[in-house]
């Protein structure tokens, strides 16, 4: 799996345990609806380290506990 694919499944993951819609993520995130989408619907394959940081924000976490999770520890190498 890529970091960006893995990035994605995290999010919905997130979103789920925090019952929060993508909608809602959006707004807390305080992004454009297209960049958040874009991202979750695989059309960014590099979604940016502040995109994420601020999803992240958005879902009341820092960055690192973003990316605390198993998902993340074995990524196929990037082209």
């Amino acid at each position: 799996m890529q970091i960006c694919e893995a990035t994605r499944i995290r999010i919905f993951q997130l979103c789920k345990e925090k019952r929060l819609s993508i909608y809602a993520l959006i707004y807390l995130s305080g992004m454009p609806s297209s960049t958040v989408k874009s991202i979750l619907h695989g059309k960014s394959q590099n979604p940016g380290i502040v995109n994420i940081k601020r999803i992240a924000e958005g879902l009341g976490m820092t960055i690192r506990e973003f990316y605390d999770d198993d998902i993340f520890d074995e990524l196929d190498a990037e082209d």
